[in-house]
């Protein structure tokens, strides 16, 4: 009788184990079929950056430039453009976004757009320097912390392919987050630097 008994019990136990693997099963696929459904410019208007912000200089940059490929990518409604803005507007620095108005800054964004797409220009590839690349100053007149990150950007124009390299100039606030104060175009990977 006792066999009997740690025999249902076992069984019983296996079966809620098993249970309990198909119902978190079902819900890691149904959550990747909703993400799988969402573009990428969906994806960039979804992250929570008050709550989830990039923790490293570099992070932001990589988000920057997820934000500007999908400028060009002209697959979005004007709503989710003017999402995409806000969001690229949350990475800047208050000097910055004081010298980008919202309304001026949407309107350069498509303005760039637009340039791209009339001379058949795409961004192919971007890429963010290393980790132990990024340099990290201390201000000396004002004591803020700033963050020196490079970022490269390889594009088409029809047959014809370029490399560009900009500098992104970071500030940490008084939350400690990372955020785009200034950024620049430089030669190749060098320390010279030509402001654009």
């Amino acid at each position: 009788m006792k066999k009997a008994g740690i025999i249902i019990a076992a069984l019983l136990c296996a079966g809620l184990v098993c249970g309990g693997f198909y119902l978190v099963k079902q819900r890691t696929d149904t959550h990747s079929g909703e993400n799988a459904q969402l573009t990428k410019v969906q994806k960039i208007i979804m992250k929570d950056l008050e709550n989830s912000y990039p923790k490293t200089p570099r992070s932001v940059v990589k988000l920057y430039n997820q934000i500007i490929t999908a400028y060009y990518e002209n697959e979005y409604t004007e709503e989710e453009f003017e999402q995409l803005t806000v969001q690229a507007r949350l990475l800047m620095d208050d000097a910055l976004l004081e010298n980008n108005p919202t309304d001026q800054y949407r309107q350069a964004v498509k303005s760039e757009v637009a340039n791209y797409k009339n001379r058949s220009r795409t961004i192919r590839q971007t890429d963010v320097c290393d980790t132990n690349e990024v340099q990290y100053l201390t201000d000396k007149s004002n004591g803020d912390q700033l963050a020196y990150v490079t970022a490269s950007y390889f594009v088409q124009e029809n047959e014809e392919f370029d490399k560009t390299y900009q500098k992104y100039v970071l500030r940490q606030d008084s939350e400690g987050r990372w955020k785009i104060l200034n950024y620049y175009q430089i030669k190749g990977d060098s320390s010279e630097q030509d402001e654009e």
